[in-house]
C-alpha cells in the first residue's frame, strides 16, 4: 500500500476553499471540510433552483422533488441498501439512533432484556440507549476492548445471551481509528437473536460499506464527516423494521390521512420524515458521496492509512509521546504528551497553524477506560499530506521543548 501512495497521493487541496495555504486542518473526525463541488450544489439549490418538495404541483417543486429523492437513492447505491425506502434523512446520526432507541427499542424491550454496546463508543451511541433501558427496565452490558483498543469480539461472542435484543457499536472508534470486523459482529448478535445497530460515522468517509454484506440491522452516518453539509443524516434500516415502527415525530408529510378522530401514517421512509426536511442538505450529501466515489474509497483509504503510519512513527519517537489505538488505525490517531494537557497541546499547535481536537471526543468512558481525563487527537481526510503530518510533528516537538 505505501507504494502506492508513493506513486500516487492524492493532490485534491485546491477542491477545499477553506484551507488556505500553510493550515494543517487535522480535526476531520471531527467535521470535515467541505469540497467546491459541495459547495456549489447547496449554492444551486438555494440560488437557482430553490422550491419545496412532496407538495407543489407546479414545475420548480416537481423538478426539486425529483433531485431530493434522486440523492436519497444514491445514498442507498452508496451504502448498498435493497431499496431507497430503507433510507430515512435525519438531522445526523445522533438522531437516528435517537429515532431507533425510541421508535425501536422503547417499543421491543421489556424488563429483564438486555442492550450490549463497546466501551470505546461515542455518547450519541450510549445515552439514547440509557433512555431506552429506563424506560423499559432493560440493562445494559459493555463489551471490553483488546490490547490495542478494538472491541473484543471473542469477549462479545462470549458475553451475549438470549437476553440481549440490542447490539450497538462503531464501525470505526472516533478516537482509536480501529475498525470494527462489522459482519462478525452482526453475525454474532444474530445468534442469539439480537438486532445490531452500527454506528458508520467514522467508516462512510474512508470504507467501502455494504450493508447487505455487513448484514446488521440499522446503519447510521452524519454527512457532515463525509465532505458534505451539516445539518442532515441517514438512517438506514431493513424494510421489514421499518414498517414496523412507529413514528418519531408527528406533523406534515408523515401522514396518509389526519381527522381528528384518527390519523394514519405513510409508509417508511415518510413516515419518520415530519415537516420541511433539509432539502438542500440532501443536495449537498449526494455531491459529496459524488466526490469521494470520483476519488475512489479505496484510494481514500490507502492515502489515510499512509498519513496514519507516517505520523505514529514519527510521534512515536518521541520520548514524551504516548500513542493510544492499533497500528492500522483508520484516518485517525489519538495521543498524550506526557505531562501536558491535551488543551495545551491543542493551544500550542493552533499557534504554529496546526488544527486538532483535544478533550473526551464524546467518549468519556473510553477516557477512563485508558486512564486519561483526555487526548491529543489528530485525524486525516483527503486533503491531507506529507506537509501536514510534518507541521505537526515540530508542532509536538515545540509543546516539548516548552514543557520541558
Amino acid at each position: 500500500m505505501s507504494t502506492v501512495i508513493a506513486e500516487a497521493p492524492l493532490d485534491v487541496l485546491a477542491d477545499f476553499p477553506a484551507i488556505p495555504a500553510g493550515w494543517a486542518y487535522l480535526d476531520t473526525a471531527a467535521t470535515s471540510q467541505k469540497p467546491q463541488a459541495v459547495v456549489d450544489a447547496i449554492t444551486r439549490g438555494y440560488g437557482e433552483t430553490y422550491a419545496t418538495v412532496h407538495r407543489g404541483v407546479y414545475q420548480r417543486s416537481a423538478d426539486m422533488t425529483l433531485a431530493y429523492e434522486a440523492a436519497r437513492r444514491r445514498v442507498a447505491g452508496f451504502i448498498g441498501a435493497a431499496t431507497p425506502d430503507e433510507i430515512v434523512f435525519v438531522r445526523g446520526a445522533t438522531e437516528a439512533i435517537n429515532l431507533v432507541a425510541e421508535c425501536w427499542a422503547a417499543q421491543q424491550l421489556k424488563p429483564g432484556d438486555r442492550i450490549m454496546l463497546s466501551m470505546l463508543e461515542h455518547h450519541s451511541n450510549i445515552v439514547p440507549w440509557q433512555m431506552a433501558a429506563e424506560k423499559s427496565g432493560a440493562a445494559i452490558d459493555v463489551c471490553p476492548l483488546t490490547s490495542d483498543g478494538r472491541i473484543d469480539l471473542d469477549a462479545l461472542e462470549s458475553l451475549l445471551t438470549e437476553r440481549h435484543k440490542l447490539v450497538a457499536l462503531a464501525h470505526v472508534s472516533n478516537v482509536l481509528g480501529s475498525v470494527l470486523d462489522a459482519s462478525r459482529a452482526s453475525e454474532l448478535a444474530h445468534r442469539v437473536g439480537a438486532k445490531i445497530l452500527i454506528d458508520g460515522c467514522q467508516a462512510v468517509p474512508r470504507l467501502a460499506v455494504d450493508v447487505a454484506a455487513i448484514g446488521c440491522d440499522f446503519y447510521v452516518f452524519s454527512a457532515h464527516k463525509l465532505y458534505g453539509p451539516t445539518g442532515i443524516g441517514v438512517l438506514w434500516g431493513r424494510g421489514d423494521l421499518l414498517s414496523r415502527m412507529p413514528p418519531y415525530q408527528g406533523g406534515g408529510s408523515m401522514i396518509d390521512k389526519v381527522s381528528f378522530e384518527r390519523t394514519t401514517y405513510a409508509p417508511p421512509p415518510g413516515r419518520f420524515e415530519a415537516g420541511t426536511p433539509h432539502i438542500v442538505g440532501a443536495l449537498g450529501l449526494h455531491a459529496a458521496i459524488d466526490y469521494v466515489e470520483g476519488i475512489g474509497l479505496d484510494r481514500i483509504h490507502v492515502h489515510e492509512a499512509a498519513l496514519v503510519r507516517d505520523a505514529r512513527e514519527r510521534l512515536g519517537a518521541l520520548n514524551s509521546v504516548r500513542l493510544l489505538g492499533p497500528e492500522d488505525s483508520a484516518g485517525i490517531v489519538s495521543f498524550v504528551v506526557e505531562g501536558v494537557h491535551p488543551h495545551d497541546v491543542a493551544t500550542i499547535l493552533d499557534e504554529g497553524q496546526v488544527a486538532i481536537r483535544a478533550g473526551h471526543h464524546c467518549a468519556q468512558p473510553l477516557m477512563a477506560a485508558l486512564g486519561v481525563e483526555a487526548t491529543a487527537r489528530a485525524s486525516f481526510g483527503v486533503y491531507n499530506g506529507a506537509a501536514d503530518v510534518e507541521a505537526l510533528v515540530k508542532g509536538i516537538e515545540r509543546v516539548t521543548r516548552i514543557f520541558g
